[in-house]
């Protein structure tokens, strides 16, 4: 059984050697224990340091790409390199490398396939109190999208299985965090969470630039990802308010016309209603379009799953079969 613990790093130069010092050597189910540090476009020596370190694998990206990206990409390269496991943890310090044996312990018990660890907001003295809500709110949401029960949807300390990583499919470029436990819900992958411990803050989220703008790619990759995967769903839902109002102009229109004096001064309800619910059958049209299009690539995600398993399989490493 191998694991690999992965490091996705811009500019971490100062930080890198507490991180990797801090990782576990030995780990009661594991055969073998490597660390891949991905280099997302670092202009410092992030690289020499990680070398110079004794970190087996460096996955060099180029330019800088992103975090989403360089997740997604260290994940498609320790599947390369045989990891039966993946953990991902930040270059910065921020996840304590001793909680790595409770992450991938679900893991190894069969119980689950993606282990997020889950971080003690309210006790975290360098998050504000807008922070703190901002958190509980944004987990409150993507809990409710994803129907899981993750506590802290936005962290980045995780364990996977080899399985749930040949799954994964990240769209959006800015972060993997929120995305992927969506998918993970809604695409039935066992997801848990375990409590885990922080450090000291080293430096500022490159992430949050501003709050406004945090919460607003926050709320579209949230909406995007439920559309992506409840398409019908979601085009119901916005057809309902265009055809409930078309009805009721309808209806109105038909008492005035049966019960009323006249009806000839109505008209422009009746004109409205009909532009409404052409709108809502538009939309339900396109939801039904749009669900088409969610099996199909449903389907292209399960021969692409299985085509990847098999590579992976033929490619891996004797040890890591035992």
């Amino acid at each position: 059984m191998k694991l690999i613990i992965q490091i996705p790093c811009h500019n971490e130069e100062a930080t890198l050697p507490v991180v990797v010092a801090d990782l576990p050597k030995h780990i009661g189910g594991i055969d073998t224990i490597e660390v891949l540090v991905i280099d997302d476009g670092s202009t410092d020596r992030t690289v020499e340091v990680a070398r110079q370190v004794g970190v087996q694998h460096v996955l060099r990206l180029g330019a800088h790409r992103g975090l989403a990206t360089a997740f997604i990409r260290g994940v498609q390269r320790c599947l390369e390199l045989g990891a039966d496991v993946i953990v991902n943890t930040d270059g910065d310090n921020q996840y304590q490398g001793r909680g790595i044996p409770d992450l991938v312990a679900p893991i190894l018990a069969g119980r689950a396939e993606i282990v997020v660890g889950a971080r003690p907001i309210e006790s975290i003295p360098h998050f504000s109190a807008r922070k703190k809500r901002l958190q509980r709110l944004g987990s409150r949401i993507v809990r409710h999208f994803s129907r899981t029960e993750i506590p802290d949807t936005t962290s980045g300390f995780r364990a996977y299985s080899a399985d749930a990583a040949l799954r994964l499919h990240v769209f959006n470029q800015y972060t993997y965090t929120v995305e992927t436990i969506i998918q993970a819900g809604h695409l039935g992958i066992p997801i848990t969470h375990v409590p885990v411990a922080v450090n000291p803050k080293t430096r500022e989220s490159r992430l949050m630039s501003s709050v406004p703008s945090y919460v607003w790619r926050m709320i579209s990759i949230i909406l995007r990802s439920y559309v992506t995967y409840k398409p019908l769903r979601t085009f119901c839902y916005l057809a309902l308010p265009p055809g409930v109002l078309g009805a009721v102009l309808c209806l109105r229109f038909l008492l005035f016309y049966l019960f009323g004096p006249s009806a000839s001064g109505h008209i422009q309800s009746l004109i409205l209603a009909a532009v409404c619910l052409l709108i809502a059958s538009h939309l339900l049209a396109l939801g039904i379009l749009a669900d088409l299009s969610h099996a199909n690539r449903h389907l292209l995600q399960e021969i692409l799953f299985h085509t990847r398993r098999k590579f992976i399989k033929e490619r891996k490493p004797p040890l890591a079969q035992s």
